[in-house]
């Protein structure tokens, strides 16, 4: 276990040649046909996606507009394969580490072209510098007339309860996760049983309050405390969903489907692959001991 903490702190040391290899089962491939395959195969066993383009916390208006020209794809390939998907962007791919209003608008030419599509957007949630301005860009364009997008909620934010109450006018599609950036303790609990604990008390909100939860979790005590709070509240299958990653508990993912659950599975692509496939590696430091025998043992 020591070992294969340190191997995942010193990721940034390791080959990148050899970080793709083990990259390789979270994401899609690097091309948009390529999640529209991985897309399909999902389908093909019951479930469904949401196809997120790679790329966060650009520092460029050009390199924003061509994640938005990407978005824009997605969405148009989603309809012309009759995919059972919707698209996930995350803020600062279109801008908003840049300029508020110069995202606002990307986000909101995107969402105006999926509602012409009949398409959802789910707006993916960053780090904390940027959850207020998420916030408010939902509900600003929600104030514009669009329904057609989601937000996710962060059950390791000590704000997040805060700011369901403070949405359930709106009762928005809510995807909730546990949070995986660095925060500072002030704003972030720590404990995982605490962020357990949390995580459930945050689901009851969002449903007792006519809420839609995206479950979003490969946690067995999550996953089994949700089954039975869907089975305690008699919840109907299209009143919520569950929704995982591609690459992990794919086995826990097709029961779930088998016994008649929405589920969905978060397809990523794109060339901007190392950043979003080190995080799933920290999520998973047992893969480390893969790396070190790719790094060190001959065969």
């Amino acid at each position: 276990m020591f070992l294969n903490q340190l191997i995942i702190k010193t990721l940034p040391l390791v080959p990148k040649s050899i970080v793709h290899h083990f990259a390789k089962k979270y994401i899609a491939g690097e091309e948009l046909s390529d999640a529209v395959r991985v897309s399909q195969m999902i389908e093909s066993e019951g479930g469904m996606t949401t196809i997120d383009v790679l790329g966060e916390f650009i520092s460029t208006r050009e390199q924003a507009l061509h994640e938005k020209d990407m978005c824009s794809k997605v969405l148009r390939a989603i309809s012309e394969y009759h995919l059972q998907s919707y698209l996930s962007i995350k803020p600062t791919s279109l801008g908003l580490g840049i300029d508020y209003e110069f995202a606002y608008n990307n986000i909101k030419d995107l969402v105006e072209q999926a509602s012409g599509l009949g398409i959802f957007i789910r707006l993916d949630m960053e780090n904390s510098p940027f959850t207020t301005k998420t916030l408010d860009i939902y509900k600003r364009l929600r104030a514009e007339g669009f329904t057609n997008i989601g937000v996710v909620i962060q059950a390791y934010l000590y704000r997040s309860e805060q700011d369901i109450i403070d949405l359930i006018p709106l009762k928005p599609s809510i995807r909730i996760c546990k949070g995986i950036y660095v925060e500072e303790k002030s704003i972030a609990i720590k404990d995982p049983e605490e962020i357990r604990t949390n995580y459930m008390k945050l689901l009851r909100l969002i449903v007792d309050n006519g809420m839609y939860p995206a479950i979003a979790t490969h946690d067995e005590l999550l996953i089994v405390d949700a089954l039975k709070f869907i089975e305690e509240r008699k919840l109907q299958r299209d009143e919520y969903e569950f929704q995982m990653l591609l690459g992990v508990r794919e086995e826990r993912r097709k029961k779930l489907i088998q016994d008649g659950h929405r589920l969905r599975v978060y397809v990523p692509f794109g060339k901007d692959w190392y950043g979003y496939s080190t995080r799933r590696m920290k999520e998973n430091p047992n893969i480390a001991g893969q790396i070190f025998k790719a790094i060190f043992i001959k065969n």
